[in-house]
């Protein structure tokens, strides 16, 4: 009996589970079973890399193909454009003046060793001044130009008297001292240009490089759009901004200290000479004024 009343308990109970769980099973379980052929997966296309970039209406659109450093120009704002334009001319003309520079040297120190070779050949200071005072054109002549002629003009009247000695050694030095100054200053010019550029040049290409951005958070704004055909061209005029920047300080400032301490040894090597000249000079004015 107590075996019947507990077997009719557990049918009971087991129809009670099954009622209750009976819409859940029909609510998660499908309507209907798929039918039809099995769906396949479409084949996946490589990415496009190369995006260029073309205004409409003051509004940039995307389109495929090739990177253009001239249509970057070309798109710019008016601005960017200035600057890049300003950076341009004054590369160009940096490297004018580094060629220019460069071969006037060259051509100085070759001078400045073939006059120190004829110099020192033994020739008497008036021959030599005979046969230089006519084309004293480079430095080194020109200074001894100008020492022999104040040292000639103490013996129009006669060998001065040896009180005047101290007076003509002091005019013959300062007469090749402005000489030099005079020299150097021909030799030093248009130097300063390259180091204007090399030092106002980043901040002319950081100045694009602000406004580019600028003009990107500009049509962010505008569109209401963060994608990368309204972003790319501000940062494109940026970069580009900033890369003239650099492409023309870097050769400026390079060739501007390679130049500087070219002509400081030119000019050390000229100092030099005049000292040697101005010893010479003293010693024969010493031997004539006696």
């Amino acid at each position: 009996m107590n075996m019947k009343r507990r077997v009719a308990a557990f049918v009971s109970a087991l129809f009670i589970v099954v009622a209750l769980a009976a819409p859940a099973i029909a609510q998660s379980a499908p309507s209907a079973a798929p039918t039809g052929q099995p769906a396949e997966s479409a084949p996946l296309t490589a990415p496009v890399t190369n995006v260029d970039t073309v205004q409409d209406d003051g509004s940039f659109h995307a389109s495929v193909g090739g990177f253009s450093i001239v249509e970057v120009f070309l798109h710019a704002d008016p601005v960017v454009k200035s600057a890049m334009v300003l950076l341009l001319a004054a590369s160009l003309w940096s490297w004018a003046i580094i060629f220019n520079k460069g071969l006037a040297l060259s051509s100085l120190k070759r001078r400045a060793a073939k006059f120190e070779k004829l110099f020192w050949s033994g020739q008497s200071i008036d021959e030599l001044f005979a046969q230089i005072a006519a084309h004293s054109d480079h430095p080194f002549a020109a200074v001894f130009v100008s020492g022999v002629r104040e040292w000639r003009r103490a013996f129009e009247h006669g060998s001065p008297r040896e009180g005047a000695v101290a007076g003509v050694k002091d005019r013959v030095e300062k007469a090749m001292s402005v000489t030099i100054s005079r020299e150097s200053d021909a030799i030093e010019g248009q130097i300063g240009f390259l180091a204007t550029v090399a030092n106002t040049a980043p901040f002319v290409g950081l100045f694009g490089t602000v406004w580019g951005i600028m003009n990107s958070f500009a049509a962010i704004a505008a569109r209401h759009d963060t994608t990368l055909a309204v972003v790319a061209p501000g940062i494109a005029e940026a970069l580009f901004a900033t890369a003239m920047g650099l492409l023309a300080a870097i050769p400026a400032a390079i060739f501007y200290n390679r130049y500087i301490n070219e002509i400081g040894r030119y000019t050390n090597r000229l100092d030099a000479f005049a000292d040697e000249l101005s010893a010479i000079l003293s010693r024969q004015l010493d031997e004539k004024a006696r």
